[in-house]
Parts: structure tokens; sequence; C-alpha cells
């Protein structure tokens, strides 16, 4: 791919604590390694800088929290400022990774324009609102992403499960981008006997950690229906919460045992995963799930639903365990079986972390680069034309 200039338009990004962000930050760090040059449109951050290197141009625009959800922002429409960017400096192609107000923006201007847009999609807003007693809109939000994606050339997911429901949503050209785990930094050797002792748990004892953002649509009520469980199974039983988030009061009213860690990055973040054991994911409204991967590189025990990310990088019974998605029952069994059985443990445990160390980042961009190279050469043909 000849070097080209990438507008990547996203409402969050680093050094905010995330999925969506921390896939971005590893993309756009791959893509100016390989020497294109990136234009970041994103919310005003105080941490993140007007530059973030001599090839990546970062253009902050207003913003506003989330009701409710107040460290989540939303970028406002800044359509005759994009407008304004792209008359002084053409990109070549634009990806859009969240669907809000500025992104819609982002879209239309590029549309105006004729320029060739890709479109990610990162988060399942649509499941969302089941957790927020907003059901009723769940059906005009998803007609509202399906719009969105649409107007668009082609739309970016990580996992072939989550294309096929797109498909069947009604959104057209979805294309399979994987995701990658930093294997040097999420390691079982970044265990530390200091952290455990200061979660009161010895050798023997079991920790089960979870890292991600406290809140309802995580299904946090069923992790905590596994943890009560497994107290029964194994009394020595340690549970560890790793971020932060609007749920995490509540978290810690209803169950005072929990040790709270709040939000952890780099070395920190890596300490937390290996000394823990058993890494329990409920969630089911994740496009992907990049801490399935952490912790499978991290040499953790796994439980999760089978679909998206586990689906697509665990073998049940052998690298992790998995059950049916949306049977919780299912999967406090597989919670049980997975503390209860020891050899089972070690042996998934070793086998995770072979695996994930297959699941390099650069194998990952070069699947982008690819993605829009293709719509740089579709455009380029359309503009001769």
């Amino acid at each position: 791919m000849r070097f080209v200039r990438i507008c990547i338009v996203t409402e969050t990004y680093w050094p905010e604590v995330n999925g969506v962000a921390m896939t971005l930050h590893r993309w756009v760090s791959g893509l100016v390694e390989r020497g294109h040059t990136v234009q970041l449109i994103a919310p005003r951050h105080p941490q993140r800088g007007e530059s973030l290197g001599s090839r990546i141009e970062c253009v902050g625009v207003r913003s506003l929290p989330m009701p409710g959800y107040r460290e989540v922002r939303i970028g406002l429409p800044a359509p005759n400022l994009i407008a304004r960017l792209w008359r002084r400096c053409l990109p070549d192609v634009v990806y859009v990774a969240t669907e809000g107000p500025l992104g819609s923006s982002a879209v239309t201007v590029a549309n105006k324009r004729g320029i060739r847009v890709v479109s990610g999609y990162h988060t399942n807003f649509h499941r969302y609102v089941e957790y927020y007693r907003a059901a009723f809109l769940k059906g005009w939000v998803e007609k509202k992403l399906v719009r969105l994606h649409n107007r668009t050339d082609c739309t970016v997911v990580p996992t072939h499960w989550q294309r096929d429901m797109l498909l069947e949503m009604g959104i057209h050209n979805v294309a399979v981008i994987g995701r990658g785990v930093d294997t040097s930094l999420f390691r079982p050797e970044a265990r530390s006997m200091a952290l455990r002792q200061r979660w009161g748990a010895s050798e023997n004892d079991l920790v089960m950690v979870l890292v991600g953002r406290v809140a309802e649509e995580k299904n946090l009520n069923l992790t905590m229906d596994a943890y009560q469980r497994l107290r029964q199974v194994g009394p020595l039983m340690k549970f560890v919460l790793v971020g932060e988030g609007p749920a995490l009061p509540r978290v810690r009213q209803q169950y005072p045992d929990v040790i709270a860690a709040g939000v952890q990055t780099g070395e920190d973040l890596a300490a937390h995963y290996a000394s823990a054991d058993l890494f329990l994911f409920s969630s089911m409204t994740e496009t992907f799930g990049n801490v399935v991967l952490e912790a499978m590189s991290s040499g953790l025990g796994l439980v999760a639903f089978d679909y998206a990310a586990a689906q697509q990088h665990v073998c049940h019974g052998r690298s992790g365990l998995l059950a049916p998605f949306g049977d919780g029952e299912a999967f406090i069994a597989q919670s049980i079986r997975l503390v209860e059985d020891q050899e089972l443990r070690a042996s998934i445990r070793s086998a995770a972390r072979r695996y994930a160390k297959t699941r390099s980042w650069d194998s990952i961009v070069t699947q982008l680069e690819d993605t829009l190279s293709d719509r740089v050469r579709v455009g380029t043909a359309a503009a001769a034309a």
C-alpha cells in the first residue's frame, strides 16, 4: 500500500481506558510505523495533547458527557470544522470508529466530498439500552445504526459471528478484521506475590479477576452470582474487580468483600491479570472483548459465553470453558468445574498462553491496511472515471 493520508474519527482514544480506545491506538501506531499519515478527530482530552507524533495530527472537538455515564464523552456534530480541515488537506480515506453525532457528521461531509469511508462497529449500542430501562429504544437505535453504516463503503467488525449479525440487521459490505494481544506485556511472569498478599490471598488460594468497565451491560449480576456459588465450593476464593464505572458503587455496597482495584494500565494491569487464577467473563453485549485475549495471554483459566472473541479464540475444554450464549446456569456450572478440577485448570492456563502467542497485532494492522487500501483504489478509479 502506498503511503496515504488516513483520517480517523472517534469519540474515544488513548489515554482513555476501554477496548475501542486501545484497539484504535494499536491501529494508529501500526499505520504510522508503516509510513502512513493519520489525522485523528476526537473529543478534546487534557492528557492527549495537541500532537501524538509528527505523523499524527490530533484535532480536538467539543463533547458532552453521556447522561448517567460521565466517563463516556459524546462528540458533538462538527461538519463545518471537518469540512475546513479537509479543504486544507484532503484525506485519501476516512475511518469512522463510533456512530455518535461526531461520526455521523464526518460521514456526511465525506459523502459530499466523494471521500471513501470505512466504518467500525465496535459497540452493540442497540443491546446496551436493554440494561438501562430503555429497551423500547432498541428498534430505533438499530435503525439508526443500519442507516449510518450503509452510508459508508464498508463496515469493519472483529469476528465472523459479528459479521453475520450485522448482515442480518441489514448492514451491507461487512469485513472482518480481528484483534491482537501484546503477549510481551500480558504474560504469566508478571505474577506478583506482593500483590496477592495485598488481596489477602496465599499462593494456594484462588483469585478470580474481572477487568473492564463496571457497568450493568457487562452482566454483572451473573458474575456476582457465580462468585457467590464459587465461594461455597472454595471458601478461600477472592474476587478482584479492575476498572471503574457507574455500577461500581452498587457492587461495593452489596458485596463489600469484593476487592475494587480501580483502573490499571501497563505493567500494573499486567500484574493484576497474572496475579489472579481465573477470569470469568459473563458479558453478552460485546462486539469482541479484548480482555478475553489479554486474560488468555496472562495464562488465566477462562470461562465465557460462546460468542464474539471467546467463540473465535477459545477451544472449549482446552484453552478455556464456554457456555451456550445466555445460559447463566451453564456459565456457573463451567466456573465450578474449573475451580474443582485442578488438573484441567492447569492445562487450560498453559494452552491459553500458547494460543495467545499466535495473535500478533502486526498481522491485524496488515488486515486493516489492506481494507483501507481497497477503498483508496476504488476512490482513485472512480475519480479517474
